[in-house]
């Protein structure tokens, strides 16, 4: 049987919870974050409940995220974690439930090498990665590498991006198309714009690919709203704050999902 190109599973996966649920699940957490002995214990139990996970790699100076995501980051790096690290681990846990793709700043991927890290994602089941630090005019050679081994590299579109870029961004992209929903950072936002609505469908009218919807998405109610006008939606920083709590992420997560019917 042919192997499934990684990031058409990713497609495919965002397809199908959007048309079982209303809306595929992205749950994102901070590798290593809050305890890195339970890392692949957690996610492997987050992505039994995803349609796709987000791991977050950890930066110094992580310039789209808010305190949370900044302060996940900041302990997981003092604890130990890094992108060579994540990478072992994913390879040793195998395949999850959901396809897995890396949020990572540019300058940890630098320092793996962009053929290597091609190369080390498809051995530890990574489908895709997310660098919102990477312009499209600067993104050529890592693009060519990760898709010559089928991995996607996933670009975002923001609510200030040009008609003509958003077209431009999304015809680059591979996986999904990530709309961030607001002018700002991750986690700041308490809730979404007025025209958010009318903004995802602009990116969708233009979009091969399924349209994640990310950044301030942290209710059920939330959630509800952007059913029709996102084919998912990514839930970060409130994820992270239930884990620091101590809380069972699934079940917040399974309270998401039962809000999309």
């Amino acid at each position: 049987m042919a192997r499934i190109v990684p990031h058409d599973r990713i497609t495919a996966a965002i397809r199908h919870g959007a048309r079982e649920h209303g809306v595929a699940l992205v749950p994102y957490i901070t590798a290593g974050y809050p305890d890195r002995a339970k890392f692949i214990n957690t996610l492997r139990a987050i992505a039994e409940v995803a349609d796709v996970v987000e791991v977050g790699v950890p930066f110094s100076d992580p310039m789209a995220d808010g305190v949370t995501i900044q302060r996940a980051s900041h302990a997981a790096i003092a604890a130990g974690v890094s992108l060579r690290w994540i990478l072992a681990e994913l390879r040793t846990a195998g395949e999850l439930p959901a396809p897995v793709v890396l949020m990572s700043y540019l300058n940890p991927l630098l320092a793996v090498g962009y053929e290597q890290l091609a190369v080390a994602a498809v051995e530890s089941h990574v489908g895709g990665f997310i660098v919102p630090d990477l312009p499209l005019e600067e993104s050529r050679d890592l693009a060519g590498r990760l898709d010559a081994r089928g991995v996607a590299l996933i670009h975002l579109v923001t609510p200030a991006t040009p008609e003509e870029r958003v077209q431009r961004l999304c015809a680059a992209s591979r996986g999904f198309v990530y709309a961030v929903t607001v002018k700002g950072i991750t986690g700041g936002a308490r809730s979404l714009p007025a025209d958010v609505t009318g903004y995802l469908d602009r990116v969708r009218g233009v979009s091969a690919l399924p349209v994640c919807a990310g950044f301030g998405v942290r209710t059920a109610e939330q959630v509800r709203a952007l059913s029709g006008h996102a084919d998912g939606v990514v839930v970060g920083s409130a994820l992270v704050e239930e884990l620091e709590a101590g809380n069972d992420p699934v079940k917040y997560l399974r309270a998401l999902r039962s809000a999309r019917h």
